[in-house]
């Protein structure tokens, strides 16, 4: 009887531990599985509303389009303040005025530093680019909001519209011949002539490439931040887990102001490197008109002394 006994609870025992094994490497392919699906973040107002009103089919949209939704909520909060300064312009600017002229003037004076005297035609495009993309980085700092651009989607929107333009400002100014000519490399001798076929498809190849990684950069270090912040975020709460409140220690304060730095510089960087590409695209004429409007030559100097 006892060997049989023993046989029966041993037997019981491999069984129940077979269990928890299971048990637990179910749980450990969940959690892989939820690691695996998105990276930590915090939440936003369309998530919480998501997920106490899930069955609504409204709440549903917002969820799905939860980046476009805070990308056109930043849009609009830029077009009110424009409407706003523009609409009683004095002479004598103050207030909301003053701050939106200095930004302007700003920028422009940064666009035509890259491009020169024809500079400020494309200032209404880069300068929106540029606030644009530091309000949506910024949004992502508030509580209960999200930055825009910690999607992909959003920054590779953003670089077809600099692809676009800057392809449309080359054939507009360099004609359809000329920016065949500058797809090709400039061919002027037979060499290059004969390279045209293998230049070709790496200039274009070049034409895309140049916003893929504008697009991808933007990316990459905005969705870092959030998810830094994130981590910091619940290590603080997890800190005071055992008082059991809802609040914790405020760990993720040093970096959010790392954040607004690095949030300014990444939408100077997608700026910077937006209007550099436009200047690639420029008749050479215009390059250097703008040299040598921006530096005058040394003779001219000698005389001026």
């Amino acid at each position: 009887m006892i060997p049989a006994v023993v046989l029966a609870a041993a037997q019981h025992a491999t069984e129940h531990a077979t269990e928890h094994a299971a048990e637990h490497a179910a749980s450990a392919e969940h959690a892989a599985e939820a690691h695996a699906s998105g990276a930590p973040e915090l939440p936003n107002f369309i998530t919480v509303l998501h997920h106490y009103f899930s069955d609504i089919p409204f709440v549903q949209w917002l969820h799905h389009w939860e980046n476009v939704v805070f990308a056109w909520g930043m849009l609009l909060l830029m077009c009110v303040v424009a409407t706003r300064a523009a609409r009683r312009a004095d002479m004598v600017p103050g207030g909301l005025q003053n701050f939106v002229e200095m930004i302007v003037e700003t920028l422009d004076s940064f666009v035509s530093g890259v491009l020169g005297k024809h500079g400020r035609q494309f200032t209404p495009f880069l300068g929106t680019l540029f606030v644009y993309i530091l309000l949506m980085n910024f949004l992502g700092l508030f509580p209960v909001m999200k930055s825009p651009t910690s999607s992909i989607n959003t920054t590779v929107a953003l670089a077809i519209c600099v692809f676009l333009y800057v392809q449309y400002t080359g054939i507009r100014r360099l004609g359809i011949v000329g920016y065949l000519d500058h797809l090709c490399g400039q061919p002027r001798d037979l060499v290059a002539i004969i390279m045209v076929p293998l230049m070709l498809p790496l200039h274009i190849m070049e034409e895309l490439a140049k916003p893929l990684s504008l697009s991808l950069r933007l990316f990459g270090n905005v969705t870092g931040e959030d998810v830094l912040i994130a981590i910091f975020v619940g290590l603080g709460v997890a800190s005071l887990g055992f008082l059991h409140l809802p609040i914790g220690l405020p760990l993720q304060v040093p970096f959010i102001f790392l954040a607004l730095l690095t949030s300014t510089i990444q939408a100077l960087v997608f700026t910077l490197l937006s209007t550099v590409y436009f200047s690639m695209m420029l008749p050479h004429e215009e390059h250097e008109d703008s040299h040598s409007t921006a530096c005058p030559a040394p003779h001219a100097v000698q005389d001026a002394n």
